[in-house]
């Protein structure tokens, strides 16, 4: 009897390392993601001062992809999941939508993260409107409001805020404080008029005043001193506060303790919204500094913070559902179920009319974080982080 017990044992040990070798021979599933870029986009050329400075050197977000990945292995292994992250550059001649569909077909790529032009973007939203395969994409760049409202898609999941939820979350902060009359400055950019438009949305939405809304150029020319001398543009009006939409930022910088009256400075300077900032001090947000710095070399950055948060959102629903297909991923992202961890204080989630990421945001100078809005006394009926951009009444989304 011992003899016999003795070689079941050994049998039944031997079947558990052939099961165990053969669930390691056998591939794991794989989830892949796509980074999708242009070589020459406009976008990361330094844009220089006359004098020479590098007032804008943009970095590629896609070390917030890798940090994203990095940080999931272990789960994918205790899921039995494999995460890979690819690069496609999309050649001039090509449309992004050609890249993606050659991407899918040939590499089995369906989540896409999308590093392109604001019109790179539409066209591909529109060109795959009708596409068979379930594909998600999404944008970790562009903040404007149109995509979320009468160009939005099906396909497109946003996890950079909109210029609405940042431009909400600035006017929480002054109605809050008591700054209820505002000086608008704004530039002649397409990019600062649609700033400046969101931030007057913002500022009837919660009841601030816009004393007047006066446009800036650049330049020294004297002939043109009530538009480039920020004195002269900001002395015979009544305000609490400026407001500056210069997404370009050389005229910008010179505004902060150069207006006539000693005022703070929003919007492009002063106390600047944005989806992270590398002094967020709270919710685990210095780990996940550290671990960026350890990938990239740098901090963090908004658009960082936009792809790892795309990267985070679907690893989340793969462990949840524990399925690899994206139809599958798609439906939970927009269920009430979903819920990602972002490192802001609150859980984000995707609204499912327009498929914007809900979440925080971080009012910050150069080198502090001020205030983290959806703040105290902005109430809301079902979800406070809906308070920040289009809420279900207001979207302009139409999905179906």
């Amino acid at each position: 009897m011992a003899f016999s017990s003795t070689i079941t044992r050994a049998a039944v040990a031997v079947a558990l390392l052939a099961a165990a070798s053969l669930a390691e021979a056998q591939p794991k599933p794989t989830l892949a993601f796509d980074y999708l870029y242009r070589r020459d986009d406009p976008a990361y050329e330094p844009h220089r001062a006359y004098t020479g400075l590098v007032l804008r050197d943009r970095h590629r977000p896609i070390d917030g992809a890798e940090t994203a990945l990095k940080e999931s292995r272990v789960l994918g292994r205790a899921a039995g999941v494999a995460f890979e992250l690819r690069q496609t550059e999309v050649p001039p001649e090509e449309s992004a939508a050609d890249a993606i569909r050659k991407a899918h077909h040939e590499a089995g790529a369906s989540l896409f993260l999308l590093d392109l032009p604001l019109e790179d973007l539409k066209k591909a939203e529109a060109d795959l409107a009708g596409e068979p395969d379930p594909l998600v994409l999404f944008n970790i760049r562009h903040g404007a409001d149109e995509l979320r409202g009468e160009a939005c898609s099906a396909l497109v999941f946003h996890t950079i805020p909109s210029e609405a939820m940042l431009t909400d979350a600035l006017a929480q902060f002054l109605q809050a404080r008591g700054w209820r009359d505002v000086l608008v400055l704004a530039g002649a950019e397409e990019a600062d008029k649609a700033l400046s438009a969101a931030f007057a949305r913002s500022a009837a939405k919660f009841g601030l005043e816009i004393a007047d809304e006066r446009p800036f150029v650049l330049g020294n020319d004297p002939r043109n001193r009530d538009q480039n001398n920020v004195a002269l543009m900001t002395g015979d009006a009544r305000y609490d506060v400026v407001f500056l939409a210069d997404t370009i930022g050389e005229f910008g910088r010179y505004v902060p303790f150069s207006t006539y009256r000693p005022r703070p400075v929003v919007g492009t300077e002063g106390l600047v919204p944005d989806a992270w900032h590398w002094t967020l001090e709270r919710f685990g947000a210095p780990q996940l500094n550290q671990r960026f710095d350890r990938t990239a070399e740098r901090a963090m950055t908004a658009t960082d913070f936009a792809a790892w948060a795309a990267v985070r959102s679907a690893v989340e629903a793969v462990l949840r559902t524990r399925s690899t297909d994206v139809a599958t991923l798609r439906a939970f992202m927009l269920s009430p179920d979903f819920g990602v961890d972002l490192y802001k204080g609150l859980v984000g989630s995707f609204r499912p009319w327009d498929h914007q990421l809900r979440q925080p945001i971080v009012l910050h100078t150069h080198n502090a974080v001020i205030a983290i809005p959806p703040l105290e006394g902005f109430l809301h009926r079902t979800n406070v982080l809906d308070t920040l951009g289009a809420d279900a009444p207001e979207t302009r989304c139409k999905l179906d």
